[in-house]
Formats: structure tokens, sequence, C-alpha cells
């Protein structure tokens, strides 16, 4: 089991954020490790959205793909991603974005995972720990050229 949480203040709004991070399709573009992300189905009911998304990761001779359902809550703005299928036993991952004064925002990141096979748990293990430490600043850089 494997958790990750960080809270940041971006010099970005809340709304700005989220829709950073609600952009799946452009991860490739910027993600640390993401290779390719592919979105398989797409529901809006109610000014929220629900994304079933299947995302490569790669690192040296190691790729794995998995498949996430996640939950765009616009009005809350809050993002929730659950497990469905791939090489974890779960993960689970929460954004919360916040907003502060003088257009800034605070931005929530957690991350709670583990791998269903010990030995690539440990061979990838690190690689998605130190990836999950540069997600906020991925995201924070990306901010920082689209808004700015």
């Amino acid at each position: 089991m494997a958790q990750f949480e960080t809270t940041r203040v971006t010099r970005h709004t809340a709304e700005q954020m989220f829709a950073l991070v609600a952009d799946v399709e452009k991860y490739p573009e910027f993600l640390p490790l993401c290779e390719a992300l592919a979105v398989q189905s797409r529901k809006e009911r109610e000014g929220k959205t629900l994304l079933v998304a299947a995302m490569s990761v790669g690192y040296k001779a190691i790729r794995e793909t998995f498949s996430t359902q996640v939950f765009l809550k616009p009005d809350e703005k809050v993002i929730e991603v659950k497990y469905i299928d791939g090489p974890f036993k779960y993960l689970t991952n929460t954004w919360r974005f916040i907003d502060l004064d003088g257009g800034r925002s605070e931005v929530h990141f957690f991350i709670d995972y583990e791998f269903k096979s010990r030995i690539l748990g440990a061979l990838m293990g690190s690689m998605f720990d130190r990836a999950f430490r540069m997600f906020t600043d991925a995201f924070e850089k990306r901010a920082d050229k689209i808004y700015t």
C-alpha cells in the first residue's frame, strides 16, 4: 500500500486548475511517465461528467496500461478517480480545488494504491512514487504555460 498527499497554492483560479486536471486527453503532452491516454466513454448528467479512461505509463522497458473511472464535479471543484482494471490491487485518487484571494487557488492531491504483484510493485513502486510527487509540479507548470 502506498499513499501520497500534497497541497499546493497556485497562481491560478480553482476553476482553471480544475479544467486543466479534467482535460485528461492532454496528459501525454506533459505528465511524467504518461505515454498515452484514451477516453473510452463519457457520460454527462446534472452538470457532472463520468469518464472511463485507459492510461498507458512507461519507464525504460516497463509498460503498463490501466483503466479508471474519472468523476468530474465542476460545481464542487472535485475530481474523483477510481480504479477499474490493470496492474493494481486498488487505486483511488482525489483532487480538490479551493479558490483563494487574488485569483490563486489551493490544490489538494491524494492518491492511494497497491500493485497486485509484489514483483511489479518492487519494479515500479519507487518509480510511481516519484512520478506522483512530480504530478503537482507538472500540472502547475502546465497551468503557468496555458494561463499566464
